[in-house]
């Protein structure tokens, strides 16, 4: 048996490969490489290049490879562009992940684990975000994610199927052991971004809002490693396989930074200065996003080993000057 990763070769799902691979387990990795990186993706793993929404795609690896569970990362995320191109974020995430539940349903596929975000929340009053808060996505990045966690809930109500939801918050830095990264070309995440303009890749970081209601003005956001992120994922897998219920967590630290103090932080470890241009806030952008992950703690027993800002900045940084090495 093994586990299907859609979305492999992006960021995130290149470490739950090589996670899965390590302690064992047999993976297949579905991507388009659209946004993926075919470098990215475990030797160990075996790769299937395809789109899930693509007809027959998603029937022919579920029955070729004996699957028994799907780690589901493919999907379009950024949030300008969601409000942008709504349709396009319907239909690469909503319409796709409606498919893809289907043929697990066709198939047998029992335990599902989807890659959701903090931005079902939209714009909370609360400074700590609990799970059990009134979703109110503000853009169709949120709302494309928020359909997709419905329709998992009510097809495990019709059937044989059960899932875990993890709702993101921003996830940075890369693999301590350097095999992979994020990588995507012109990625809007903050760390990386400040990171590559540390290193000369861009003349300035841009800082999109200086008026919002916290401490500087600036965004807050909580800013978890995707090391701890991957394991959240390894202990929903296990979860589902003993037999547990459905669930939805949070992932994230509680604790938040804000632009100007990422900024300030990347300086420190890097020693470089990031210089900066104050823009306009971008539609969709909450001012304050910090998760309460006391759910995930208590019911999967989730530790995180990597809170710390310096050091996810580190990893980060290390990547991008691993990339720069091979251009």
């Amino acid at each position: 048996m093994a586990i299907l990763v859609t979305g492999g070769a992006g960021y995130i799902g290149s470490h739950m490969t090589y996670a899965l691979v390590d302690r064992g387990e047999k993976v297949v990795v579905l991507d388009n490489l659209s946004t993926g990186v075919l470098g990215l993706v475990s030797p160990e793993a075996r790769f299937v290049e395809g789109t899930i929404g693509e007809p027959g795609v998603i029937d022919s690896v579920l029955s070729q490879h004996e699957i028994e569970a799907v780690v589901h990362f493919a999907g379009s995320i950024v949030v300008p562009e969601s409000v942008a191109n709504p349709s396009k974020y319907y239909r690469n995430n909503t319409a796709a992940s409606a498919a893809l539940i289907e043929a697990c349903v066709r198939h047998g596929v029992r335990n599902f684990i989807f890659s959701s975000t903090a931005a079902v929340y939209g714009m909370p009053q609360e400074t700590v975000v609990p799970e059990d808060i009134t979703p109110a996505p503000i853009n169709p990045y949120g709302r494309s994610k928020l359909m997709t966690e419905w329709m998992l809930q009510d097809v495990s109500h019709a059937h044989d199927f059960r899932f875990v939801a993890l709702r993101y918050f921003n996830v940075a830095g890369a693999d301590p052991a350097g095999r992979t990264g994020q990588s995507t070309p012109n990625a809007t995440h903050l760390i990386k971004r400040a990171c590559q303009t540390a290193l000369g890749h861009y003349p300035y970081l841009e800082i999109f809002g200086q008026d919002f209601d916290t401490p500087d003005g600036t965004g807050v956001r909580d800013y978890i490693h995707v090391s701890d992120l991957v394991a959240a994922h390894l202990l929903a897998l296990d979860h589902l396989r003993g037999g547990g219920a459905s669930n939805i967590f949070n992932v994230g630290y509680g604790q938040g930074f804000s632009v100007r103090q990422v900024v300030s932080a990347v300086e420190a470890v890097t020693g470089k200065p990031v210089p900066v241009r104050e823009s306009p806030r971008r539609l969709g952008d909450p001012g304050m996003l910090v998760a309460d992950s006391s759910r995930l703690q208590d019911r999967l027993k989730w530790k995180p080993e990597h809170n710390d800002l310096k050091g996810i900045i580190r990893t980060a940084y290390e990547w991008e000057r691993r990339l720069n090495s091979r251009v």
